[in-house]
């Protein structure tokens, strides 16, 4: 499962029938419709006229010269006229169809492109809208629409999307500044219980076993809520976009750095370090503390849900990728482990997130550790990728931009370079 751009889904509407395509294509095939209806009719309304002509009308014998002798021979003048008269009509009247029919013809092809530039005109404010909408998110709440014109429906349309986003922002602010408030406030008295359990134990006398045995419990239970504060004030100034130490980190050494400050921990379980490939030209651009934070979250989960006895390994890539500015940098860390569920395995990026007591051994861990990587990697514009082994274990895959050109000037060039 990826972590990175949002995914967005269409509508049930969108995958029925007549409404398959796009609003402007309905839209133009309807003014089609409409054009080629109303033309029909007018059609047909002109062949009924034209059929009712002088069928009616009759060629009366002139008076003088040439006049017919005898009543049999005018009527039969008379009737050869009438046929001449009908025949001419007909022709006329076909050839009347006939350049109608081809005047419909060449209107409705031209009817196809007037439909289609009014559609793009009439649709044009909700693009805007859909475009502007798509380029909002969590972090840029605070982006509005903006959108100019007369106040018809279309923009009652964006001024109520902006009005949403306005609530949605300040529901976000809230929410991060309550979480960061509430993580800082509670470090007050922590560090006084800390205090007086230390006091209590350092007054003169004899100290019981059992009071001992509790202490170090309570003591152990403290450093577990200062380590779940900490995730949350670390979560919370990640949603923030709180990037005041951003500079040029060397990402295998990253991952090394972690490796060897938890060297006691590997050897406490027994784990073997696979040697894979380490490339020292993985550089990337970004806040430190948040990307040792990273490193050190997935190297942990790895030891701790790991089987004793078992092995981790870590590779570092450089090179390649979708990107025009030097591709992409990789971190994978595998580990070995009882064999696991994809599905389930999606959830671990999700707050408080675990797969049982099978894979929180002893209760460690606060479900907050591969969220927080989630977290921090979408702040950098990367990408998380969870995939069950099918061994057993976990594979994490960690994806960043290369920084291109500020990589390529070296250390030297850089402020703030971690190697």
């Amino acid at each position: 499962m990826k972590w990175g751009p949002h995914r967005r889904l269409t509508g049930l509407t969108a995958r029925r029938g007549l409404r398959r395509g796009t609003a402007r294509a309905r839209f133009t095939a309807l003014y089609v419709t409409l054009f080629l209806l109303s033309g029909t009719t007018l059609l047909a309304i002109t062949a009924v006229v034209a059929s009712g002509g002088s069928s009616d009308s009759q060629a009366a014998p002139g008076n003088g010269i040439g006049q017919p002798t005898t009543a049999a021979q005018a009527r039969g003048r008379i009737d050869e006229l009438e046929q001449q008269l009908a025949q001419a009509h007909d022709t006329q009247s076909q050839q009347i169809l006939i350049g109608s029919a081809i005047a419909l013809g060449v209107m409705a092809v031209i009817s196809v492109g007037l439909g289609w530039f009014v559609a793009g005109r009439v649709l044009r404010p909700l693009r805007v809208m859909t475009a502007a909408t798509r380029r909002i998110t969590a972090d840029s709440l605070h982006e509005r629409l903006a959108i100019g014109g007369p106040g018809d429906e279309v923009k009652d349309l964006a001024d109520t999307i902006d009005d949403l986003l306005g609530r949605l922002e300040g529901s976000f602010d809230a929410q991060r500044l309550f979480v960061a408030n509430a993580s800082h406030e509670l470090r007050t008295p922590l560090t006084t219980m800390r205090a007086s359990l230390d006091v209590a134990l350092a007054k003169p006398g004899p100290v019981s076993e059992t009071t001992a045995t509790l202490a170090a419990r309570i003591r152990v239970e403290l450093d577990q809520v200062d380590r779940l504060l900490e995730s949350f004030l670390v979560l919370a100034r990640t949603q923030h976009g709180e990037f005041t130490d951003s500079g040029l980190l060397a990402l295998d050494r990253l991952a090394l750095t972690a490796l060897a400050g938890r060297a006691e921990d590997i050897v406490a379980k027994g784990l073997t370090v696979c040697e894979n490939p380490i490339d020292d030209s993985a550089w990337v651009w970004g806040s430190q503390t948040l990307l040792r934070r990273v490193a050190d979250n997935v190297i942990d989960n790895a030891i701790t849900h790991n089987d004793y006895g078992g092995w981790i390994g870590v590779t570092v890539l450089a090179g390649g990728g979708e990107r025009g500015d030097g591709g992409t940098v990789s971190l994978v860390v595998e580990s070995s482990g009882p064999v696991l569920d994809q599905q389930r395995v999606a959830d671990l990026a999700q707050p408080f997130r675990r797969l049982g007591a099978d894979r929180t051994g002893t209760g460690r861990g606060s479900g907050l550790g591969l969220s927080i990587v989630a977290a921090i990697i979408e702040a950098h514009h990367g990408t998380l990728d969870l995939r069950a082994r099918p061994d057993g274990g976990l594979r994490v895959t960690i994806t960043l931009p290369h920084p291109g050109d500020r990589a390529a000037r070296g250390p030297s060039a850089e402020t703030g370079v971690a190697r």
